[in-house]
């Protein structure tokens, strides 16, 4: 058993110590944003943040999360960041078969809480290596852009 911070509430999980975060996420807590992947930490659509910093939870086990936070995609509408991403992804029409667009959600959110104007270059980077099997990466990219202008604009999402 253990206690882990997941979207702001403390949860207790049956789960031993080195079970993948992932798991507890979709299996014992019933949180179906995170996808399973390849298992390697390689596609990125296990992604969540732990502490802010977007994070593979296929290879993060529990263990690891010790006074930690665990934000999931289901979480980010509450987000001001996340919010103005998420609606952005809406008003472009970024997703198409949808299954990668949470780990693209909480990468981008990620970057632009570190980042809030980024170039061109720095979103490659940021995005490079989650895998997007319909290759919306044009209008990722777009959207990120049309997220970060409003939020430097002041807009509430």
């Amino acid at each position: 058993m253990a206690d882990i911070k997941v979207n702001g509430t403390t949860r207790t999980v049956s789960a031993v110590e080195d079970t993948p975060l992932l798991w507890v996420l979709r299996d014992e807590l019933g949180m179906t944003g995170t996808k399973f992947g390849c298992g390697m930490a390689l596609c990125g659509a296990c992604t969540v943040h732990v502490d802010g910093t977007p994070t593979r939870s296929c290879v993060t086990p529990i263990s690891a999360l010790e006074g930690s936070a665990v934000t999931t995609i289901e979480a980010l509408s509450a987000d001001r960041v996340g919010s103005a991403v998420q609606k952005a992804w809406v008003e472009l029409d970024v997703a198409q078969c949808g299954y990668c667009q949470g780990v693209q959600i909480m990468t981008a959110v990620g970057l632009l809480k570190t980042t809030p104007k980024p170039s061109d270059e720095e979103i490659d980077t940021a995005m490079d290596g989650n895998i997007c099997r319909c290759g919306t990466y044009p209008r990722i990219r777009a959207a990120i852009k049309l997220a970060a202008g409003r939020l430097a604009q002041g807009a509430k999402a």
